[in-house]
């Protein structure tokens, strides 16, 4: 059974935690959560009695002290992490010091902003014919990004992109993106603390990034939406085209703009 568990609090709004999540967090004896990146109203439904702890001020090897402090007591910890603990977060250093001393956790997984902004924009990020993957990326900061991986090698493709951990260089991202050849018209979607009291999501363009992020006054927790299968049109999935038969549809004949 596990002692310890690592659970995505999603972006913000305590009603995108999943049930796996709040169950965990009420029968934590410690909540151990990154202050600076989750809001205390996702706490809520921790214990009157639970031990809460902002490890925004705390080092790896604090963080894990105060772990192991309720694990050899016999007690429940749930480390809480913003988004999805797989993505962009630290949970691969932290599982090894409790592998080494046997520690038996689990990961609970929660919704990335990227779905969670895609939704409030009411966009999606597949479009028949035109953007078939998503990319889940970053520009170059303090952890560099390999040469291989750059935004504007997966930009080219006409993917849709999320464009994570870049707030301090808008002008740089619309630089990378136009060096791709998109065109300056290829919609964006600027979110700020999304699913925070106070969050804002706005659309513009790859041309308008820059006067958006200024306008927005945007920091820390900004996550870009590069859309290019915006400008399709109207796409359309076959997925409920008549035209289209399936296992557990048959096709209805006579359609034969759609029959190939």
């Amino acid at each position: 059974m596990s002692r310890v568990a690592f659970i995505g609090a999603g972006p913000g709004d305590p009603e995108l935690l999943t049930l796996k999540a709040a169950r965990r967090i009420e029968r934590a004896d410690l909540v151990l959560y990154a202050g600076s990146l989750v809001p205390r109203e996702i706490l809520t439904m921790a214990r009157e009695d639970a031990r809460v702890v902002d490890s925004a001020p705390l080092s790896l090897e604090q963080t894990h002290a105060l772990m192991m402090e309720t694990v050899r007591a016999g007690g429940f910890v749930a480390r809480v992490h913003t988004g999805d603990p797989g993505l962009y977060g630290a949970v691969r250093e932290q599982a090894a010091l409790l592998e080494a001393e046997g520690v038996e956790y689990e990961i609970v997984p929660g919704v990335t902003a990227a779905f969670d902004v895609a939704a409030r924009a009411r966009v999606s990020l597949t479009v028949p014919g035109v953007a078939q993957s998503v990319v889940l990326t970053r520009l170059d900061g303090k952890t560099p990004v390999p040469d291989g991986q750059r935004l504007r090698r997966f930009a080219a493709t006409g993917a849709s992109l999320a464009v994570y951990l870049s707030a301090a260089k808008p002008e740089v991202l619309c630089e990378e993106l136009l060096a791709a050849g998109l065109p300056p018209e290829t919609p964006v979607v600027v979110a700020h603390k999304a699913g925070w009291p106070g969050g804002e999501v706005r659309r513009t363009t790859i041309a308008g990034i820059e006067e958006t992020a200024r306008d927005m006054k945007i920091s820390r927790q900004t996550l870009f939406l590069v859309l290019p299968g915006e400008l399709a049109g109207e796409a359309r999935s076959r997925l409920y085209d008549p035209a289209h038969g399936h296992c557990f549809r048959p096709k209805v004949p006579g359609d034969a703009e759609n029959d190939g």
